[in-house]
């Protein structure tokens, strides 16, 4: 079985992480496969958006902790600098719309990268969890850097100490996602985020995400100097006079990410 499916559906690169039977947890090949999928989606200028989910009951539930006690098993670093955070530091450089389809538990690393997605998105019964601390580790998959910036640091720290659960109602509460939808509406609504995302200025929503990326460590005038920087180069794409000349007619623009 191949652990990460992958088709292109129109405009949208459809993932599903596809090991069902452990939860989609993460083991070397699937990881791997995971980045190669993402390195095709970044260079294939037909996708103009990505949306990712899990095969069966759960999104990912993170680490497979078989791996790592099998004789022959990777190193925590090894999985760290070779696993995740080659997948995270893909999921933020590409500079399409990426939405995480949370349809079950999202524990650990799966947790993680969702997060590191643009638009996150869950069913009712969908949950998250830092479960790392009930093995003795930290969290990872760059949980340290996105969580305190999605919902602070009080509410962060406490979550990836205590290892609570999130129903994805509480995790929309607090910010930690963008919406939810009741279970037998969410492959219909998540599906339909994606493909709006798809026929919009792909260019100008790529440059948001930069914009984005920098303003996490940016002061205010280093980031208007790129606002600047970036809001010039939206300004010369097609998308931008084709968006421009539709609002002048009074009709809906038609964008082609160019």
């Amino acid at each position: 079985m191949d652990t990460i499916l992958f088709e292109k559906r129109g405009a949208v690169a459809h993932i599903t992480l596809n090991r069902p039977d452990k939860y989609n947890s993460f083991n070397r090949e699937m990881a791997l496969a995971l980045q190669g999928v993402l390195d095709e989606c970044k260079t294939d200028e037909s996708i103009r958006a990505i949306y990712l989910i899990g095969a069966g009951k759960a999104f990912s539930a993170g680490q497979d902790l078989g791996e790592i006690v099998a004789e022959d098993g990777p190193e925590l670093t090894t999985i760290l600098t070779e696993h995740y955070n080659p997948i995270v530091i893909r999921l933020r450089a590409i500079e399409k719309p990426i939405v995480a389809a949370v349809n079950g538990v999202a524990a650990g690393a799966g947790a993680n990268i969702a997060l590191a997605c643009d638009i996150v998105v869950a069913a009712e019964s969908a949950s998250f969890i830092q479960a790392f601390s009930k093995i003795g580790l930290i969290p990872d998959s760059g949980g340290t850097y996105t969580l305190p910036r999605l919902i602070g640091y009080q509410k962060a720290a406490a979550l990836m100490m205590l290892g609570d659960k999130v129903p994805a109602v509480e995790a929309e509460r607090i910010g930690m996602i963008y919406n939810f939808f009741p279970d037998e509406e969410f492959g219909e609504k998540s599906w339909a985020i994606a493909e709006k995302l798809s026929q919009m200025p792909t260019i100008g929503l790529g440059l948001t995400k930069r914009a984005l990326n920098y303003a996490l460590d940016n002061d205010l005038e280093r980031q208007l100097a790129i606002e600047d920087q970036l809001q010039s180069t939206a300004g010369q794409t097609e998308d931008y006079a084709e968006g421009v000349q539709a609002f002048l007619e009074k009709r809906k623009p038609v964008f082609k990410g160019q």
